[in-house]
C-alpha cells in the first residue's frame, strides 16, 4: 500500500512541534534544551579551558569537543547500552564538523570547548536535535559565532518526500525509505552537514534538500527567540 498521508496528520513539509530554551543548566558556561516531537536534547558547554594533556593543544586556536550520549531508557526502540559506542562516537564527530564552520576559536589557543549533549528521550532525529541544542548552548556561553546552526532530517518514504521523519516513518517497511540529516548556517545558506541512509534519486535529493533548508530557517527562528528570551529584561 502506498504511503499517502503521514500517520500523525502532519503535512509532508511540516516538522513536529518544536520547543527550545536557553540557560537551562545553571553551572554550565552555556546550555540549552531543544525538543522536537518526542526527542529531547540538552546541551551543556564548558570552556574555553586549558586542554590536557598538552600534546593535544593547538597553539593557533582552541579546539571543539562534542560528546553525544543517549540515556539507557531514552530510546523508542531497544534499551540503549550505557557508555560510548561506535554510533555515539560517529555522531559526536559529525556534530563537531557541523558546528565548527560558524565558531571562531582563534582567540583561545591551547584551549578546549567541551559540549555535552544528553538525550533523556528520543524518537528519531536525535543528531539534528543535538546540533540545534549545541549551537544554542555555544551562543549562550558567549563564544564568537558567525551564525547559529539549525538541523533537521529530511527524506523519502515510499514515493513521498518528507521533512522531519519520525520513528514510524524511519521504520516503514512497505516501500523504500531514505533518511537524510541536514544542518545549515541559516543566514549564509551554507550546508554544514549532509548524510544519507537509504535510496533516493538525484532529482528527489535536490528537492528534499530545498525542503530541509526551508525547515532549518524556521527552526532558526525558534532558536533565536529562545536566546533572546533568555536575556530579556
Amino acid at each position: 500500500m502506498a504511503y499517502k498521508e503521514r500517520l500523525n496528520g502532519r503535512k509532508f513539509d511540516e516538522t513536529r512541534k518544536i520547543e527550545a530554551k536557553a540557560g537551562v543548566i545553571p553551572r554550565a558556561d552555556g546550555s540549552a534544551m531543544f525538543k522536537i516531537g518526542n526527542t529531547w536534547a540538552y546541551a551543556a558547554v564548558y570552556g574555553p579551558r586549558n586542554l590536557h594533556p598538552k600534546f593535544l593543544q593547538d597553539p593557533s586556536k582552541g579546539i571543539l569537543r562534542c560528546n553525544y550520549n543517549m540515556m539507557p531508557f531514552s530510546s523508542s526502540g531497544d534499551r540503549v547500552r550505557p557508555g560510548s559506542s561506535r554510533r555515539s562516537k560517529e555522531i559526536s564527530l559529525v556534530t563537531e564538523k557541523a558546528l565548527l564552520p560558524v565558531l571562531d576559536l582563534s582567540e583561545y589557543p591551547n584551549s578546549v570547548v567541551d559540549v555535552f549533549i544528553e538525550f533523556p528521550q528520543t524518537e528519531a532525529g536525535s543528531r539534528c536535535a543535538g546540533i540545534c541544542a549545541a549551537a544554542m548552548a555555544l551562543a549562550d556561553a558567549g563564544l564568537a559565532m558567525k551564525d547559529l546552526v539549525a538541523a533537521v532530517s529530511v527524506g523519502r518514504v515510499d514515493d513521498k518526500l518528507l521533512v522531519d521523519l519520525d520513528y514510524n516513518e524511519e521504520a516503514y517497511e512497505e516501500g523504500p525509505v531514505a533518511d537524510i540529516p541536514i544542518a545549515m548556517s541559516p543566514n549564509y545558506g551554507k550546508v554544514t552537514l549532509l548524510q544519507m541512509d537509504g535510496l533516493i534519486s538525484k532529482e528527489q535529493l535536490k528537492k528534499v534538500i530545498e525542503m530541509g533548508k526551508k525547515a532549518c530557517k524556521d527552526i532558526y527562528e525558534v532558536q533565536k527567540k529562545a536566546l533572546k528570551d533568555r536575556y530579556k529584561i
